[in-house]
């Protein structure tokens, strides 16, 4: 088999190009649920006339001190609190092209097959920028900020038993939101979690009964009552020897537990999503695929606060604590930030 232009073909009979490589990326949490589509938020920028931020005010409780009713004490009144969320708008944009020549030697339109999987490649970005956007809310180092990535961190990887267990689970998302806990709908986590997990025979696998009456497993478990989702994508970090042959290095990998719709979504859009474009003379004939995407990804209760600079943040952007801070009232003095056990989204690290 010869090649040309990265591609393989037969140069002397050629009817059929090989089937496409799988994808190894699962893209696990853009199909999971925990999305929430809000397309309004679209009309929303900047009064539907463009823009790449939206500032949404959100109503308070009511609270205040009660006083004693008997006739004699005056009655206090206070007023509303409110709090605000800004949302940022990502953008992110690739091209591909392809020479003429790839498809006369190999009689496939190769061009056509990129289109075809724009979509998935696109899951595949939007996946990442969700996973940059956690790793930036768990690296908030400001006081309340600090408070919440405490509260909702458990960190196994230095006990005994680094592995996650029966009780971890359970105990993780009570430390984060103790009576609110039942907001935690779905597990995030590296194949090898899951297998320990199996191992421990912790992992119960959702069940249908078929036509036959034959009891059959549908592939997807639960721990702890919540649905797992097994993804290699999920972080993992190579923790070296304190010294040269310690022996003590170890593989640390975080499994994130979030709550359904846990991240506000909507797809913004871009004037030209997608446009082909024709280089007639370069090698002989080169078709030019571009594509364009801009989406709203806003993490329930913590709020972007990167520099007005920042039109559309970079992976390392989203990735970076002091660009995220939970959700206040903007107050320029003792501000009131929203209770840390509302915000859905809990970590646990561990060695499998």
């Amino acid at each position: 088999m010869a090649r040309f232009d990265q591609k393989t073909w037969n140069d002397a009979v050629f009817q059929k190009y090989m089937q496409k490589v799988d994808n190894p990326k699962l893209n696990s949490m853009i199909k999971s649920g925990v999305l929430r589509v809000n397309n309004g938020l679209k009309s929303r920028l900047v009064d539907g006339v463009g823009g790449n931020k939206i500032i949404e005010p959100i109503s308070g409780l009511l609270d205040g001190q009660v006083v004693n009713y008997d006739g004699n004490t005056n009655i206090t009144t206070s007023s509303r609190n409110t709090f605000s969320q800004t949302k940022i708008v990502v953008g992110r944009a690739k091209g591909w092209e392809e020479k003429d020549f790839s498809t006369d030697l190999t009689g496939v339109n190769w061009l056509a097959g990129v289109a075809g999987e724009v979509a998935e490649y696109y899951e595949g970005i939007d996946q990442d920028d969700i996973l940059a956007i956690l790793a930036g809310i768990f690296r908030m180092s400001d006081t309340k900020g600090a408070e919440f990535v405490a509260a909702h961190t458990t960190d196994i990887t230095a006990e005994t038993n680094a592995n996650v267990g029966a009780t971890t689970l359970n105990s993780a998302i009570q430390k984060a939101s103790g009576d609110r806990k039942s907001i935690f709908r779905l597990a995030f986590m590296h194949s090898a979690v899951a297998t320990n997990l199996e191992n421990l025979q912790l992992l119960e696998y959702l069940k249908y009964t078929d036509a036959n009456g034959i009891q059959r497993d549908l592939g997807m478990a639960t721990w702890n009552g919540r649905l797992v989702i097994i993804d290699d994508d999920m972080p993992v970090t190579e923790v070296a020897e304190t010294s040269e042959g310690a022996g003590d290095g170890y593989t640390a990998y975080t499994t994130y537990v979030l709550g359904e719709g846990a991240i506000e979504y909507c797809n913004v859009g871009a004037k030209v999503p997608s446009e082909v474009a024709r280089d007639a003379a370069t090698n002989g004939g080169v078709d030019k695929l571009y594509t364009r995407q801009r989406k709203l990804f806003a993490p329930k209760w913590i709020s972007w606060k990167g520099a007005n600079s920042i039109i559309s943040p970079t992976n390392a952007q989203l990735a970076t604590g002091s660009n995220w801070e939970l959700v206040n009232d903007g107050a320029a003095s003792n501000k009131t930030y929203v209770n840390h056990k509302f915000i859905p989204f809990v970590r646990i690290i561990s060695r499998g």
